[in-house]
């Protein structure tokens, strides 16, 4: 420490009970949380509670990129694919990101899949009971449904089975063990040689 300063003798026990965090509203912020849940699935039904259904895409950049996400919608050649119209989309609970571009044939077939499993699930509820159009649920179906209160469709991850490949026959020589010999030779030649030298020496002392 330089110069003719005070020394540091700081305490900070001042006034502690300042800064004690408490946490007595647990339990009550549990129940508000539980509750408006509740009020949430309700105001939402007979929709389902997790919201629209999001398109399953790749992370940005190398760190991330190994997993899939739910992204923010789906793109309108994927909607074009799987048979629903840009419009209609949003009226079914399907999410449309027009931004968004499909880089790959996998993501957007896997996407299509998507929306097709949705379709084939999804029951739609008329506007008006006594005239139903097309594509609308019938009343036995209306009447049986129940609101789905888990994940419209969970984003299992992709297992990479394509991890060994193929190598033919497996190689006579292995190039590594080759280099680390041929370093090694290079390195104790004077020393072998020497020591060659020496016992030819006392072969021939003997004689």
């Amino acid at each position: 420490m330089k110069h003719n300063n005070v020394l540091p003798n700081q305490h900070f026990r001042k006034d502690w009970q300042l800064h004690v965090k408490t946490w007595f509203d647990q339990p009550g912020k549990k129940k508000s949380r539980r509750v408006a849940r509740i009020q949430k699935a309700a105001q939402l039904a007979p929709r389902p509670v997790d919201g629209l259904l999001r398109p399953a895409v790749r992370g940005q950049t190398v760190k991330y990129n190994m997993k899939l996400r739910a992204g923010r919608g789906f793109t309108l050649e994927e909607l074009k694919a799987a048979g629903i119209r840009r419009k209609e989309a949003r009226s079914i609970g399907v999410s449309v990101d027009h931004r968004r571009k499909n880089r790959s044939v996998e993501g957007l077939e896997s996407n299509v899949q998507r929306l097709k499993e949705y379709s084939a699930r999804l029951i739609v509820f008329p506007k008006k009971a006594n005239k139903p159009k097309k594509g609308d649920a019938d009343a036995k179906t209306v009447a049986s449904a129940t609101q789905l209160r888990g994940l419209i469709a969970p984003i299992v991850q992709s297992v990479n089975e394509d991890i060994e490949r193929p190598m033919g026959d497996k190689p006579t020589v292995h190039a590594y063990a080759m280099l680390r010999k041929a370093r090694s030779d290079k390195k104790l030649k004077g020393i072998r040689e020497a020591r060659a030298k020496a016992a030819a020496e006392e072969e021939k002392a003997k004689k």
